[in-house]
């Protein structure tokens, strides 16, 4: 009787197990065709869109494709009409393709004079400048960005003063003069130094910079100039790609400095030199007077020293421009 008992319960508990270890089979193959209908229904499944939003998209299509033609047009007919001949641009033949198709004012302007000098001072002037501008803007921006500096309430207005009153041409040139440093690059670089509008964009960067990471330097015995230069710096890269853009541009493009201030025709950037070729080409651009290739280069001078301006700004831009976004957008929206 016992020996019974025991083979029924055996035979029980493996009828118990099998049965469970089916179900459970069953639900896995159940699960299993369940996520693979809704992996089909979720690839099979298309979101009808409404016909206001496909108006939208058209005319934001049509709308994003004028304004790339309206941006790039101007910049393509500069480059076309830099390489036509004269006749061409004269009778207003070029639009985006070149006619007549030359290099005769590139090698004037290229090979003339001291171009490549000129181009290495540009280069001097734009790194040298830019560096110190956006360590010193840094520097004084970081500090306004802390709410607990009390003087700041006074030196933020101070300095929001300066975008709209200035001491003036005459006060600057005289203060530049009794420094001693005309016709030298500190003349060239000094004036624009630090610019109102970047610095209120560093500070309003630096307010939303992650307070808990000073912190920790501080902890682990870094000193204030030691959380500014080895933290906050190396993780404000997007700022700093977009100031060292703004910056460099400026100085680029800058002749005005030039012009006040460096007599010693060596020192001149090539801004400044290809202004003073576009005033001489214009002064012997009478078709009585001056030679054929005079002409040439008095038609499109304009156009080939916008392009050689522009072309190494362009080069650099692709390099930070995933950052430039970004540093607008948080330097701007928010603090």
């Amino acid at each position: 009787m016992t020996e019974e008992i025991k083979s029924l319960s055996e035979e029980i508990e493996e009828t118990t197990v099998e049965t469970i270890e089916e179900t459970t089979e069953k639900k896995d193959d159940k699960l299993k065709l369940d996520f693979g209908k809704e992996r089909k229904l979720k690839k099979g499944t298309k979101v009808k869109e409404s016909w206001q939003y496909n108006v939208f998209r058209v005319f934001n299509l049509i709308l994003m494709t004028i304004i790339c033609i309206l941006t790039l047009y101007p910049f393509l007919y500069l480059v076309a009409q830099s390489f036509s001949s004269e006749a061409a641009i004269i009778k207003g033949q070029v639009t985006i393709f070149p006619v007549g198709f030359n290099f005769t004012t590139y090698k004037s302007v290229i090979t003339k004079g001291e171009f490549l000098g000129y181009y290495k001072n540009t280069i001097l002037y734009a790194v040298f400048g830019t560096f110190f501008s956006v360590l010193f803007s840094a520097m004084l921006a970081y500090p306004l960005s802390k709410p607990q500096l009390r003087l700041n309430k006074f030196f933020v207005p101070f300095i929001i003063f300066t975008m709209y009153f200035g001491g003036g041409l005459i006060p600057n040139y005289i203060l530049m003069t009794s420094l001693g440093l005309r016709n030298t690059i500190f003349s060239f670089v000094l004036p624009g130094l630090i610019g109102t509008y970047y610095v209120l964009l560093m500070k309003s960067f630096f307010s939303s910079f992650p307070h808990e990471l000073e912190e920790a330097g501080e902890i682990d015995g870094l000193s204030k100039y030691g959380v500014f230069f080895r933290i906050v710096l190396p993780n404000s890269k997007p700022i700093i790609a977009t100031m060292v853009l703004f910056y460099m541009a400026g100085y680029w493009s800058n002749w005005f400095n030039a012009f006040l201030y460096l007599e010693d025709r060596s020192k001149w950037p090539v801004a400044y030199h290809l202004r003073q070729i576009i005033i001489g080409a214009a002064t012997s651009a009478d078709p009585g007077a001056a030679s054929l290739e005079n002409m040439q280069i008095a038609s499109n001078i304009k156009s080939c020293s916008m392009v050689l301006m522009a072309v190494p700004i362009i080069c650099v831009y692709p390099f930070i421009q995933k950052y430039f976004v970004q540093g607008m957008m948080l330097g701007g929206v928010k603090g």
